[in-house]
């Protein structure tokens, strides 16, 4: 699925090649045979190549959407993004800084899915203090319409799921500081939302097996981050490892019905294992305690995999990536993984694991960027899925 997910958007460009490249991933990657417009041609091979238009690119932009997650079906969506200043620019501003700045973003739009689900969103991302400090955020008013698998995907009533949805006002909003000269920031963050959640157990209000407390509508909590990025490239690595610690704590006196945590860790890396072969790695875990409503536990997220699926107090994946550059222009994909919800329903050992697996392909769209978009085919405990990816799979 192609996601407007701010959180790991850190160096130059991120946001605005990735969506430009959402945009024009389904239908332009056949243009290499046809004639190209100017920009377009890349001056090295005369293929198709996105790279001098991206680095040039300022002012409005709109930006069309493709979604493909299981969870709400097939949808799409349209966005209105500013950029106030170049990648050019910003790779200038950096031979003076040694920091490569990425440029100020601000963006507005809205989705719908086949499900019925619905979003309008707003928000952006700034640097300032000679990219010492940076500002990512959003607000969005959202009406999404999910399946509730019960908790360790246990529902007492011996329901398969549970339709709900999530009508209401999300916000998140994140300062970071650079420690030093390094790669290397700490952060501030605020996560809100007020949900009017709407539960549809049919005519029994026990069949959900869900306590009060878990049906809350409104969680505000603050939080850190640590955060380390070696990566060679942003967009589709090769090498080095991105990784993080994330805490966010939820209270009555900041605003929230329920007191709970949440924390993530998460690693990401890469080796060159042959000229032409990338092996990459993943590890991601969550944890929740407290009173956490039930759409905010920790979950399972793979390809192939629904989302909320397979959740608990607890989830951990694994996932492994291989690469093959079999040109200079395309490659290949193949991707396997494994994760597992734990805590209330069942321990480690005892829970249920969600493998999902596929092949995919990769086309190299703007090689001054190292970003590479392409297609995955997956399948899961489900059946059968595909997801449009632009640069790396893992957010």
């Amino acid at each position: 699925m192609t996601r407007i997910d701010g959180q790991r958007w850190r160096n130059a460009g991120v946001a605005l090649a990735r969506l430009t490249a959402a945009a024009l991933a389904g239908g332009l990657l056949a243009m290499p045979a046809l004639a190209l417009p100017d920009g377009f041609t890349d001056k090295e091979d005369g293929a198709f190549d996105i790279s001098d238009w991206l680095v040039e690119r300022k002012g409005f932009l709109p930006v069309p959407m493709i979604i493909t997650e299981p969870a709400v079906g097939y949808g799409g969506g349209v966005s209105l993004l500013f950029v106030r200043n170049s990648i050019r620019e910003s790779a200038e501003k950096a031979k003076e800084t040694g920091h490569m700045v990425p440029p100020d973003l601000f963006v507005a739009g809205g989705a719908a899915t086949e499900n019925g689900t619905r979003a309008a969103f707003a928000g952006g991302m700034a640097s300032f203090g000679d990219d010492r400090w940076r500002w990512r955020g959003g607000v969005g008013r959202t009406d999404v319409n999910l399946d509730f698998y019960g908790i360790g995907g246990q529902l007492p009533s011996g329901l398969t799921s549970i339709a709900y949805s999530l009508d209401g006002w999300v916000s998140a909003q994140k300062l970071s500081y650079r420690l030093g000269e390094s790669d290397n920031w700490i952060g501030a963050r605020w996560v809100y939302t007020d949900f009017n959640n709407k539960l549809n157990p049919g005519q029994d209000s026990n069949l959900n097996g869900l306590q009060s407390f878990e049906l809350s509508c409104r969680s505000s909590g603050l939080g850190f981050a640590l955060e380390h990025d070696s990566r060679d490239n942003i967009f589709t690595p090769n090498r080095g490892w991105e990784g993080a610690f994330d805490a966010t704590f939820f209270g009555q006196g900041i605003g929230s019905d329920n007191t709970f945590q949440y924390y993530r860790a998460h690693v990401f890396a890469y080796w060159p294992v042959a000229p032409t072969l990338v092996l990459g790695t993943r590890l991601d875990v969550n944890s929740a305690s407290g009173k956490v409503p039930f759409y905010m536990l920790p979950g399972v997220d793979l390809r192939g995999v629904s989302r909320a699926s397979y959740q608990d107090d607890h989830s951990a994946v694994g996932e492994l990536e291989l690469r093959w550059n079999f040109t200079p222009r395309w490659a290949a994909i193949g991707f396997i993984g494994g994760g597992k919800a734990w805590g209330r329903a069942a321990d480690f050992n005892e829970a249920s694991t969600a493998v999902g697996k596929g092949l995919g392909f990769r086309y190299l769209i703007a090689r001054q960027l190292g970003m590479w978009v392409g297609l995955d085919f997956a399948r899961g405990p489900d059946g059968n899925t595909f997801y449009i990816q632009v640069g790396n799979a893992w957010r």
